[in-house]
C-alpha cells in the first residue's frame, strides 16, 4: 500500500518576534516521507517544516503595492483570511499565547477575528475543533477537552471563557443566563448617536428581508410608534425577544465614534441591531446590518473612506469593529472574589481609531470608569483585574 502523502494549499504562519504573519502558497509536495508517515506530526515539527518551506519561497512573496489604497486592501485581505487555512495545531498554539487568565476551573482566551465558535456549513475550522488540542497543550496528553461557556460572533474579537469540566461550564452558563456577568464591548461606529449616552430598550425579532436576495436578519420589534404626534402601542410579535443595551460615547468626530456598549440582555446580534436600526450608527465593517433590504458592502462617506485609505469598491474588506473588551465574573466555586477580565482591542481596531481621529481612553481613565459604573467610585476590595493586549501575531497590520 502506498505511503500517505500530505499536502497543504495555504497556511498562515506565526511570524517573528515582531508579531507579523506571512501568507504564502505551498505547492503539492510530499509532506512527509514513507518512513515518517506513521509518526504523527506534532506542532513543533509542523512549524519547523513550514518555516523551512517559507525560507525556500522568500523570493516568491506577494509584491507590496506602491499604491496606498491597494496596499491597505492587501492588509485587510490578509487579516480576514489568516485563520481560515491554518492547521488546528498551529491555531491552538496561537490561542495559548493569547490566554488572559487560567486557573483550575477556567481558561479565558482572546478570541481572534474571523474564527467561528461552532462548526456549520462552509466552516473549515472553529474554536470547538481545537479545544481538545488546546487542553493537551495546557495540561498534558491525558487532559480532557475544554468546554465552551458562552459564544461570540465569528467577526467579534475579545474575551471568551472556557471551563475545564462540564459542571463548571454549566455554572458559568447559568451566570450568563441570569445576567450576573457584566459584559462590556467597544465598537467603532459610522456616525455618532444622539444622545451620546443612554439605554436602547427595544425588542428584537428575526424576519425575512425582501430584497434582491431573500435573507433573514434580526430587526427591531418596537412596542410603540409615533402616529400624528402621539405614542401608539403596537401589537408585539410573539417571537420578539426583550433586548436592552446601555451605551455611551467614549470619543467622537463629526462622522464616527468609539462607543462602549453594555448589553443587559443577550439576544442574537443585539448590539449590531440596536446600533444600526435603533441609533442609526452601524458598526464599522457591519456589511449585514448597515442596510435592511440589501446584502452588500457597507456604504461609507467619501471623508470616512479617505481617512481609512480605501475606495468604496474595496469597502467589503473592512472587518467588523466590535470587540468584547471586558467581562466581570462573580465569585464562583473556590474563588472568593470576582474576576475582572479586560482585553485590549486588536491591532486593526486601534489602527482604524487612529485613521479616523478617535481617541482611546487611557488605561487609568478606563479603569476608573469601569469601577465607578459597576462598584462605586473606587475599586472594590477583593477584586481581581486581568488585562492583556491582543496578540499582534494574529493579524497585525
Amino acid at each position: 500500500m502506498a505511503a500517505p502523502r500530505w499536502s497543504m494549499l495555504g497556511f498562515w504562519i506565526l511570524g517573528n518576534g515582531q508579531g507579523l504573519g506571512s501568507l504564502f502558497i505551498l505547492v503539492s509536495k510530499p509532506f512527509c516521507s514513507a518512513a515518517a508517515a506513521s509518526d504523527p506530526l506534532n506542532a513543533q515539527r509542523l512549524a519547523e517544516k513550514l518555516r523551512a518551506q517559507k525560507q525556500e519561497q522568500v523570493t516568491k512573496k506577494e509584491p507590496v503595492s506602491t499604491n496606498p489604497v491597494q496596499r491597505r486592501v492587501q492588509e485587510l485581505v490578509r487579516y480576514t483570511r489568516q485563520l481560515q487555512r491554518v492547521h488546528p495545531n498551529v491555531l491552538a498554539k496561537a490561542l495559548t499565547r493569547g490566554i488572559l487568565h487560567q486557573d483550575k476551573n477556567l481558561v479565558v482566551i482572546n478570541k481572534p477575528y474571523g474564527l467561528p465558535v461552532h462548526g456549520g456549513p462552509g466552516v473549515q475550522l472553529c474554536i470547538s475543533d481545537v479545544l481538545p488540542i488546546l487542553a493537551k497543550m495546557l495540561h498534558g496528553r491525558k487532559a480532557e477537552p475544554l468546554h465552551l461557556c458562552h459564544r461570540l460572533d465569528k467577526e467579534t474579537t475579545g474575551v471568551m471563557v472556557l471551563a475545564w469540566d462540564k459542571d463548571m461550564a454549566h455554572q458559568v452558563q447559568e451566570l450568563f443566563r441570569i445576567r450576573q456577568v457584566v459584559k462590556k464591548y467597544w465598537a467603532i461606529t459610522v456616525r455618532v448617536p444622539i444622545p451620546s449616552a443612554g439605554v436602547v430598550d427595544i425588542p428584537i425579532v428575526e424576519k425575512e428581508a425582501q430584497g434582491q436576495q431573500q435573507h433573514h436578519k434580526m430587526t427591531l420589534s418596537p412596542s410603540y410608534r409615533m402616529e400624528d404626534g402621539k405614542m401608539v402601542k403596537m401589537r408585539s410579535s410573539r417571537n420578539a425577544q426583550v433586548a436592552v443595551t446601555q451605551y455611551r460615547v467614549l470619543s467622537s468626530t463629526l462622522s464616527s465614534a468609539l462607543m462602549e456598549l453594555h448589553p443587559i440582555t443577550g439576544v442574537k446580534h443585539q448590539l449590531r441591531v440596536h446600533l444600526s436600526f435603533g441609533l442609526d450608527c452601524p458598526v464599522l465593517g457591519d456589511h449585514k446590518y448597515s442596510d435592511w433590504n440589501r446584502l452588500a458592502p457597507q456604504k461609507l462617506s467619501v471623508g470616512t473612506l479617505k481617512k481609512l485609505g480605501l475606495e468604496q469598491s474595496k469597502a467589503r474588506y473592512i472587518p467588523l469593529h466590535l470587540h468584547a473588551r471586558q467581562l466581570i465574573l462573580p465569585a464562583l466555586g473556590s474563588r472568593k472574589e470576582e474576576l475582572n477580565l479586560v482585553c485590549k482591542p486588536p491591532h486593526f481596531f486601534v489602527r482604524s481609531l487612529r485613521r479616523l481621529g478617535l481617541e482611546m481612553p487611557n488605561q487609568d481613565q478606563s479603569k476608573n470608569s469601569e469601577h465607578s459604573e459597576d462598584h462605586g467610585s473606587t475599586p472594590a476590595s477583593g477584586s481581581t483585574v486581568k488585562t492583556m493586549e491582543a496578540p499582534r501575531h494574529l493579524g497585525a497590520q
